[in-house]
C-alpha cells in the first residue's frame, strides 16, 4: 500500500504544471457540492410551511412556496453549470498530464540500455506504455472529481445534519467508521490481486505480440495447438486474478450500502419520535433522511471506484518502474570525435560478460587499420555478435578499452560513437512508410538522387521499380509485403546512404539466394572501399578477400590471418571451411 500511495503521489509532478486549472476544478467541485448540500434543506422549507399551514387551518402561503421554488431552480442551475465546468477542466488537466507522462516514457525508453530490451518482453513494455497509462488516465478522469466531491459532500452533509439535530447526527456517523473499516479490509485483500492482474495482462500482451510476429513459423511447424495451450495458460492466469480482484472489490458496495440502510431505518424511527415530540419539524426530518443518502451515496461512489483506483495504482507502479530503470551511464565530459576520422580500431585487453558469473570475452586483443576489411567467424555463441555490440556501445566493456583513432569509445558520447558506424543486421527491420523513407532513414536529409544511387549500389533499384508505386510504395508495419531478401537489400541501401566511416555487416547476406548474394557482394566491395569494415559471416565464400579474418570460439580469438594463411595452418578455420564446401566448391 505504501508503494502504491507513493506512486500515486508522483502523479502530482505531471499535474503540477496545470495546477491553476486543477484548482479551478476544485473550486467548481466545491460549488457543486455546496449546491447539492443546500438542496435538501431548501426543499424542506416549503414542506414545513405547508404542513404548518394545514395543521393551523390557515391558507397556504403561496408567496413563500414560490420563493422557495425559485431558489431551488437557481441552486439547480448553479449545480449543473459547476458540474459541467469541473468535468471539462478536469479532462483538460488529465489529458495534458498524460501527454507529458507518455512523452517522459518515450524519452526514457530512448535512454534505456539495450540490455533492458534484451531482458524484457516487447509486448510487456508496450502494455506499460499503452494499457497502463490508459488505466491511469481513466482513473484520474473519473476518480479525482468523484472522490473530492464525495469527501466534500460527506463533510457538508454531516454539517447540515448536526445543524438539524446533533443527537441524530452523532448516531448516524457510526456508519462512516463502519464503512471505512469494511473498505480498508477489502482493499487490503484485493490489492495484491489487482497487481497480479496487471502483470498477467502485460504477460498476455507479450505472449500475443511474440506469437503474432512469428505466426508463419508457428503455422509451418504446426505449433498451433501448443501455442493455444500456452495462450490458455497465460489467459487463465489473467482470468484467475481478474475474477478474484473484481469479486472481492465488488463486495465493498453491498456491505457499505448495508450500513446506510441500517442507519436510514434507525433515523426514520428516531426522527419520527422527535417530530411527534416537537424537537424537529417534518421538513427537517425529510432533509435529514436525504442527508443520510448524501453521506452513503458518496461513500458508495468511492467503493465503486475502488477497483478502478486499485487497477490504476497497480498500473502506476508499472509505469514508474520503467521511469525508475537505470539509464545508460553518461560521461561527465565527453571527448569529441577525432577529426578527421580515419577509422582505425583497436581492441585492447577487452573483457566482457552478460552475467558476471559467466565470463564470455576474457582478454580480446586485435588491431584494425583504416580501410581494412575484417571478417569475424566462429560457431554460434562464440561472441561474434557480442563483439559488434561492444563496438556500437550497446554494451560497455567490463575492462580494457575499444579505441577508434586512439580515443576510448567509453570516453565519447554514445551518439557520437554510433554516428561513425553503418550497420546491416541479419534481422532486417523496416518501419511503416514508403520505400524511399526507409532508405532515407540512414540519412534523413538525403536527396532523391542519393536514395536512388544507394539503391542502385545495393542492387535493389530494379526490384523497387517493379513494385507498385516504385519508391513511393508503402511498406506495412510488419514489413511483410516485401520479401525477406528485398528487406535485406533495402537495409543495405539504408547503410550506404548514411556514408559511414566504419561499416558493420552482421550476416548481411544470410537472407538472400546465391545469385543475389553475388550481386550484393559486388556492391559491398564498392561500398567497403576506403572504409573500415567488420563482416560477420557464416558463408565463408563471402570473406575470402578480407584483409584479416578473426576466428573466435568461446569469446577468444583462437586464430587470425588471411583466408589462404588460415587454410594453410590446417586448424579450426580450415575445418570450418571444409565443413561448408564440397570438393567442387559448391555448398553442401
Amino acid at each position: 500500500m505504501t508503494k502504491s500511495f507513493s506512486s500515486l503521489k508522483r502523479l502530482w509532478i505531471y499535474v503540477k504544471p496545470y495546477k491553476m486549472t486543477f484548482y479551478s476544478v476544485l473550486f467548481f467541485v466545491v460549488v457543486t457540492v455546496a449546491s447539492n448540500a443546500l438542496m435538501p434543506y431548501v426543499t424542506g422549507l416549503p414542506i414545513t410551511r405547508i404542513t404548518a399551514n394545514v395543521l393551523a387551518g390557515e391558507p397556504l402561503d403561496f408567496d413563500y412556496v414560490i420563493m422557495c421554488l425559485i431558489w431551488i431552480a437557481i441552486i439547480g442551475v448553479v449545480y449543473c453549470i459547476a458540474q459541467l465546468l469541473s468535468g471539462v477542466l478536469m479532462a483538460n488537466v488529465v489529458q495534458n498530464s498524460m501527454k507529458d507522462l507518455r512523452t517522459d516514457i518515450d524519452e526514457k525508453i530512448n535512454r534505456l540500455p539495450v540490455s533492458y530490451f534484451d531482458t524484457h518482453q516487447q509486448g510487456n513494455v508496450l502494455s506499460r506504455v499503452t494499457n497502463d497509462v490508459d488505466a491511469v488516465s481513466g482513473a484520474m478522469q473519473q476518480a479525482v472529481i468523484n472522490i473530492v466531491s464525495a469527501l466534500l459532500s460527506i463533510v457538508m452533509a454531516l454539517a447540515m445534519m448536526f445543524y438539524i439535530n446533533w443527537i441524530m447526527a452523532l448516531i448516524s456517523i457510526i456508519m462512516i467508521p463502519a464503512s471505512l473499516f469494511i473498505s480498508r479490509t477489502i482493499v487490503r485483500i484485493s490489492q495484491k490481486y489487482f497487481q497480479n492482474m496487471q502483470n498477467a495482462l502485460g504477460d498476455l500482451n507479450g505472449y500475443v505480440q511474440e506469437n503474432m510476429t512469428g505466426f508463419s513459423v508457428l503455422k509451418l511447424y504446426g505449433r498451433e495447438k501448443e501455442t493455444l495451450e500456452g495462450f490458455k495458460k497465460v489467459n487463465g492466469r489473467l482470468q484467475h486474478f481478474g475474477f478474484r480482484a473484481t469479486f472481492i472489490s465488488g463486495l465493498m458496495m453491498p456491505l457499505v450500502q448495508l450500513t446506510a440502510y441500517a442507519t436510514y431505518i434507525g433515523m426514520a424511527v428516531l426522527g419520527s419520535y422527535f417530530v411527534i415530540g416537537g424537537i424537529i419539524v417534518v421538513g427537517q426530518l425529510q432533509a435529514f433522511i436525504q442527508y443520510i443518502w448524501q453521506v452513503s451515496q458518496p461513500m458508495g461512489n468511492i467503493t465503486q471506484l475502488s477497483s478502478m483506483l486499485q487497477s490504476a495504482s497497480a498500473s502506476t507502479n508499472r509505469v514508474f518502474e520503467i521511469l525508475d530503470e537505470p539509464e545508460e551511464i553518461q560521461n561527465e565530459v565527453d571527448l569529441p570525435l577525432p577529426q578527421p576520422l580515419e577509422g582505425n580500431v583497436v581492441f585492447d585487453h577487452v573483457a566482457f560478460s552478460y552475467d558476471p558469473k559467466k565470463p564470455l570475452i576474457k582478454d580480446l586483443n586485435f588491431e584494425v587499420k583504416a580501410g581494412q576489411t575484417v571478417a569475424i567467424v566462429g560457431p554460434t555463441g562464440a561472441g561474434k555478435t557480442t563483439l559488434i555490440n561492444l563496438l556500437m556501445r550497446f554494451y560497455d566493456v567490463d575492462s580494457g578499452a575499444i579505441r577508434v583513432d586512439g580515443v576510448d569509445t567509453k570516453a565519447m558520447n554514445r551518439s557520437d560513437v554510433r554516428s561513425v558506424f553503418g550497420m546491416v543486421l541479419q534481422d532486417a527491420w523496416l518501419y511503416a512508410g514508403s520505400i524511399a523513407d526507409n532508405i532515407r532513414f540512414g540519412k534523413l536529409d538525403a536527396t532523391d538522387y542519393e536514395v536512388v544511387d544507394a539503391a542502385k549500389t545495393a542492387n535493389v533499384d530494379h526490384f523497387i521499380r517493379t513494385m507498385p508505386d516504385g519508391y513511393e510504395m508503402m511498406i506495412n508495419s510488419e514489413g511483410d509485403n516485401v520479401s525477406l531478401g528485398q528487406k535485406q537489400l533495402l537495409t543495405i541501401a539504408r547503410a550506404i546512404v548514411s556514408d559511414p566511416k566504419i561499416l558493420i555487416l552482421d550476416e548481411a547476406t544470410s537472407s538472400v539466394d546465391t545469385r543475389l548474394e553475388a550481386l550484393i557482394q559486388k556492391a559491398m566491395d564498392r561500398v567497403m572501399e576506403g572504409r573500415t569494415s567488420f563482416v560477420i559471416a557464416h558463408r565463408l565464400s563471402t570473406i575470402r578477400d578480407a584483409d584479416l579474418i578473426l576466428v573466435m570460439n568461446q569469446g577468444e580469438i583462437i586464430e587470425k590471418g588471411t583466408h589462404e594463411s588460415l587454410l594453410a595452418e590446417g586448424g579450426f578455420y580450415e575445418k570450418l571451411y571444409n565443413s561448408q564446401f564440397a570438393e567442387d566448391g559448391d555448398y553442401d
